[in-house]
C-alpha cells in the first residue's frame, strides 16, 4: 500500500516498523548523498546512513513537523556525521589512520555511477576532483555540511539552517565561506564565478 510521509510517519510513531521502513526506502538515498558527500568515504556515509536512521527510529516520536521529514533526517545526518568526523580527525591525530584515505590513488568518487561522457569531459572531470577532494577537505566540518546541503541536495538557506540547528545567517555564512574558500583553491576567485 502506497501512502504519503504524512501517514507513515503517523504509522511510525505508533510503532509500526513498515511504516518506517517506507520512509527509510524514500528518503535513504538523499541521506547517503548528503553523508557521502561529507565524508567522502562509502563505508562511512552508510554507516552515517544506518545511524541516521536509527536515531530517527529512537527518537520519531519527537518529531514535531515544524521542518519536512526530508528536513529532519538531514540535520540528523550533518549532525551524526559532523561528529564522527571530528573523532575521526582526533583518531587520525593519535596516528591512526584508512589506508583507502592514505593510499596515493585515493578517489572518493570511485563508485558514483559514470554516464559514460567524452573523452575530453571525462578528462576535465578528472582534473577538477583531483583539484576538488583537497579542496572539500580543507573546509571546515560546518562549512562542508552547508556547502553540500545547499550546493549539491540544493536546499535553501533556511532548510540548510533548520538542519544544522543554526540561524539562516549563520548558515548563509558558511556557505559563503564554503565558496570563497573553494574558488581560492580551484583558481576561480574572479567575480560571478560557479563553484
Amino acid at each position: 500500500m502506497e501512502y504519503g510521509d504524512e501517514v507513515a510517519l503517523e504509522r511510525a510513531r505508533g510503532g509500526d516498523r513498515d511504516a518506517f521502513r517506507v520512509l527509510v526506502e524514500r528518503h535513504s538515498i538523499a541521506v547517503f548523498r548528503l553523508a557521502y558527500r561529507m565524508t567522502l568515504n562509502e563505508t562511512d556515509a552508510e554507516d552515517m546512513v544506518q545511524e541516521t536512521f536509527l536515531r530517527a527510529w529512537r527518537e520519531i516520536r519527537r518529531f514535531d513537523g515544524r521542518a519536512s521529514f526530508g528536513t529532519w533526517l538531514h540535520r540528523i545526518c550533518a549532525n551524526r556525521t559532523v561528529d564522527f568526523l571530528r573523532s575521526k580527525k582526533r583518531w587520525q591525530a593519535a596516528g591512526a589512520g584508512s589506508a583507502d584515505e592514505t593510499d596515493a590513488g585515493y578517489d572518493p568518487f570511485r563508485n558514483l555511477p559514470a554516464q559514460t561522457p567524452s573523452p575530453e569531459r571525462e578528462a576535465l572531470s578528472s582534473e577538477t576532483r583531483a583539484r576538488l577532494v583537497p579542496a572539500l577537505e580543507g573546509l571546515s566540518d560546518i562549512e562542508r555540511t552547508a556547502f553540500v546541503m545547499r550546493h549539491y541536495e540544493g536546499l535553501s538557506i533556511e532548510e540548510v539552517a533548520k538542519a544544522l540547528g543554526v540561524q539562516a545567517g549563520a548558515a548563509r555564512h558558511s556557505v559563503f565561506r564554503a565558496v570563497r574558500k573553494l574558488r581560492a583553491a580551484l583558481g576561480t576567485d574572479r567575480e560571478g564565478a560557479e563553484v
